[in-house]
C-alpha cells in the first residue's frame, strides 16, 4: 500500500513524481503545483506534466482512517467539531459587533457631512442672492455663464498643443540629443554579437509579488544604478528590488487592479521618481521621503477614463507620457506634478506608447494594426504606419532604436517589423512562428541588437543582419524583457520570477 507524501494517507487517485519519485494524491499536488512550482518534498520546480498516474484497483476500498475505528476515538472527533464550531460563532459575534460599531461610525460622518453640505449651500444661495442684489443696484445684467451657478472645470485639458515653455524645453532637448546621438558609438568594451551567442540563465530572483494572483507584468532596469529593478505585478503593488543586496527596497500600494507599466525616472543629481501606471484608470508618481526613507506617493493621474495602456519618461526627464484605452493621451509635468496636455479623442483606442529618443515624436499603437506617429510639440499626426499583412490585430507593445532610426514594432500576432523613420517604411518582417505570440519588444542602448518576448520565450537578433544569436526559452510566457548595462545582461519577467542572462 503507497501513502500520499503530502496527506499521509492513502491516496484516493494517485500519481508519481518523475522527478522525485513521490507518490500524491493527484488533487492535493495539483493545487500545490498550481499555486508554488515546485515539488512539496524537495523543492525542485515540478509541473503537472510531470505527474504520471497510477493504476489502482477501484475495487480496493481504503482502510477507515485509525482515529475512527472506535467509540473513544469518535467522541473525541465529535468533541473537536464542536469545540471548532464554538470558536468559529465566538469569533464571528466579534465581527458582528466590530460591522456594528464601524457602520454606526460611517453614518454619524455621512450625517455630519450631510449638514455641512447643507450649511455649504445656504451660504452659496446667500451669497448669490446678495450678488443679485448688489447688480440689481448698479444695473448690472448677470452673465449667461452664472445663471446656473456652477462652472464645469476641466483639469488641464487642451486640444491646441503643449504649453510654448515645454515646447521650448523638447527643442533644446532635441538640439541636443540628436547633435550627439548620431555620431557616438559603442564602447570598446560593450557586447559583441559573438559574445550574445553564449548567453545562458546566471541568476534567478524567485518569488517577487503575492502568489496570489501571480505574475509580473512590467520590468524595468535602473540605468544609473544597474543593480535595481522595478516591477508592477497582477497583485497591484509595485516593487523596487536590490539584486545586490536581494531585498525588496520598496513595495508599494495604491492601485486597485492590476499594474500594466512601470517606469523610472533618473536624473544625475536628483531624486529618482517611480512611475506607475494601471488598468484602474489611474497613475501614480512616487519618490523616497528625506525623513522617513519611506517611498510616498506625490502625485496620482486621474485624468483618463479608460485603463491606462503606455507610459513613457520624456528625454528632457520633467515630461511623463501616458496613453489610454479611453482614446487620448496626456502630458505630465513631473516638477510641479500637473497636467499640461490631453489629446482630443482619436477615433481608435490607444494601445501602447513610445516616446522617439530625441524627445520629438511619439509612436502610439491602436487595435486596428496601425501606428500613430506624432508631433509632440504640435500634436499633430506626423505619419501613419500600417503593416502590409490583412488580418488585423493589436499593437501592443513598441519601442524606438537609441540611434532614433528606427522602430520595432508588431507587424502580425506572431512576427514583428522593423520601421525605419526616415522612409516611414518597413525595411524587414522578422516571423516568430505560428505559436508565437509578442507580449514585448526591446532595444538595446547601442541599437545593435532587439528583443522579442512573447507567450514561450524570448529571442535576440542582431540589428541590420537579422541573424537570430540567441533563444530563451522559458516554457511560459516572458512579460518583460530588458537588456541591462553595456548589452552585458538581459533581463526576463516570468510569473513571478526575474531571470538574468548573460556570459557563463
Amino acid at each position: 500500500m503507497v501513502f500520499c507524501a503530502i496527506s499521509g494517507e492513502p491516496p484516493q487517485d494517485p500519481v508519481v513524481s518523475l522527478k522525485s519519485g513521490h507518490v500524491y494524491e493527484r488533487r492535493l499536488i495539483t493545487k500545490y503545483i498550481t499555486e508554488n512550482g515546485s515539488d512539496p518534498i524537495t523543492g525542485d520546480k515540478l509541473e503537472e506534466s510531470d505527474l504520471i498516474e497510477l493504476k489502482a484497483s477501484p475495487k480496493t476500498a481504503p482502510p477507515r482512517p485509525p482515529t475512527q475505528s472506535s467509540v473513544p476515538a469518535l467522541l473525541h472527533t465529535l468533541q473537536n467539531e464542536y469545540d471548532a464550531i464554538v470558536l468559529e460563532t465566538f469569533s464571528i459575534r466579534q465581527k458582528y459587533n466590530s460591522v456594528r460599531q464601524e457602520l454606526s461610525y460611517a453614518l454619524y460622518a455621512q450625517d455630519a457631512a450631510t449638514r455641512v453640505v447643507a450649511r455649504l449651500i445656504r451660504e452659496r444661495d446667500a451669497a448669490r442672492e446678495a450678488l443679485a442684489n448688489i447688480q440689481a443696484s448698479m444695473g448690472i445684467t448677470p452673465s449667461a455663464g452664472a445663471e446656473n451657478g456652477d462652472v464645469e472645470m476641466v483639469e488641464g485639458e487642451s486640444a491646441e498643443g503643449l504649453p510654448a515653455p515645454v515646447v521650448a524645453k523638447i527643442d533644446e532637448t532635441h538640439a541636443s540629443l540628436s547633435a550627439t546621438r548620431k555620431k557616438r558609438k559603442p564602447p570598446t568594451d560593450y557586447a559583441s554579437a559573438a559574445e550574445v551567442k553564449t548567453y545562458a540563465a546566471k541568476h534567478t530572483i524567485p518569488s517577487l509579488h503575492s502568489a496570489s494572483p501571480a505574475g509580473i507584468t512590467s520590468l524595468v532596469v535602473s540605468r544609473l544604478n544597474p543593480s535595481q529593478f522595478l516591477t508592477g505585478g497582477n497583485d497591484k503593488i509595485v516593487q523596487l528590488y536590490d539584486r545586490s543586496t536581494d531585498k525588496v527596497l520598496a513595495s508599494l500600494k495604491g492601485h486597485s487592479k492590476r499594474i500594466n507599466h512601470v517606469a523610472l525616472r533618473e536624473r544625475e543629481g536628483e531624486q529618482t521618481l517611480l512611475l506607475s501606471a494601471g488598468a484602474d484608470k489611474i497613475a501614480k508618481i512616487w519618490s523616497q521621503d528625506s525623513a522617513s526613507g519611506e517611498y510616498i506617493a506625490n502625485y496620482t493621474l486621474r485624468t483618463h477614463k479608460g485603463e491606462i495602456s503606455g507610459l513613457a519618461v520624456h528625454p528632457t526627464s520633467t515630461l511623463a507620457v501616458y496613453s489610454s484605452l479611453d482614446k487620448t493621451y496626456s502630458v505630465h509635468d513631473l516638477t510641479t506634478f500637473s497636467q499640461v496636455f490631453r489629446s482630443a479623442p482619436s477615433e481608435e483606442a490607444l494601445t501602447s506608447l513610445a516616446v522617439h529618443p530625441d524627445g520629438t515624436l511619439i509612436a502610439i499603437g491602436t487595435p486596428a494594426s496601425t501606428i500613430q506617429i506624432y508631433d509632440i510639440r504640435t500634436c499633430a499626426i506626423a505619419a501613419t504606419l500600417t503593416p502590409s499583412g490583412g488580418t488585423p490585430f493589436t499593437v501592443n507593445t513598441l519601442t524606438f532604436s537609441e540611434n532614433g532610426y528606427h522602430m520595432l514594432a508588431p507587424d502580425s500576432v506572431s512576427s514583428v517589423s522593423i520601421w525605419d523613420l526616415r522612409k516611414t517604411r518597413s525595411t524587414h518582417s522578422i516571423p516568430l512562428g505560428d505559436d508565437f505570440k509578442v507580449t514585448n519588444v526591446a532595444y538595446d542602448h547601442s541599437a545593435q541588437f532587439l528583443g522579442v518576448a512573447g507567450n514561450n520565450g524570448a529571442r535576440i537578433f542582431a540589428h541590420k543582419t537579422w541573424e537570430e544569436l540567441v533563444r530563451i526559452e522559458e516554457g511560459s510566457e516572458i512579460s518583460g524583457l530588458a537588456f541591462g548595462e553595456q548589452g552585458k545582461e538581459i533581463w526576463t519577467a516570468t510569473g513571478r520570477e526575474v531571470r538574468i542572462w548573460g556570459s557563463p
